[in-house]
C-alpha cells in the first residue's frame, strides 16, 4: 500500500485564491478539500499534468519591429516550457503578421499552436 501524501495548493482559477488540501495515495486522490468544483479540477490537473500559458516573442523579418509577441493557443505542458522557448528562439517569420495568426502549428508534436499576439506591418 502506498504512503499517503498531503499537498497544499492555492487555486488560481479565480481571484478568490482558495486553499486546496489534497491527500494522495500513490496516483489516487483520497481527498481534495476545495472551495468549489473548479478547485478540485485544478488540483487534479496541477498534480497530474501541470500546464501553463506561455507568452514570448519571435523574430520578424521586414517588420516595423524586430520581434512580434506570441502566445500558446492553450496551456502547454510545464516540464516542456524550456524546450518550447528554445524552439521559439529559432523561429523567424516574414512581415506582415496578423493578430491571432498561427506562426507554428502543433509545436513540438503537441496539439498546441503558437499564435501572434499582435499585428506586425511591413517596414
Amino acid at each position: 500500500m502506498a504512503q499517503q501524501k498531503h499537498v497544499e495548493l492555492i487555486c488560481v482559477n479565480c481571484p478568490k485564491g482558495c486553499k486546496l488540501d489534497i491527500i494522495r495515495e500513490g496516483d489516487t486522490f483520497v481527498q481534495i478539500t476545495a472551495g468549489c468544483k473548479r478547485g478540485k479540477d485544478y488540483a487534479r490537473q496541477e498534480l497530474t499534468d501541470p500546464r501553463r500559458m506561455v507568452a514570448s516573442t519571435v523574430k520578424v523579418k521586414g517588420g516595423i519591429h524586430p520581434l512580434v509577441p506570441v502566445a500558446t493557443s492553450s496551456p502547454f505542458p510545464k516540464p516542456r516550457i524550456q524546450e518550447l522557448l528554445a524552439e521559439l528562439r529559432k523561429v523567424e517569420v516574414e512581415a506582415p503578421v496578423k493578430m491571432g495568426q498561427p506562426l507554428l502549428k502543433s509545436v513540438l508534436g503537441t496539439d498546441i499552436d503558437i499564435l501572434a499576439s499582435r499585428a506586425m506591418d511591413v517596414k
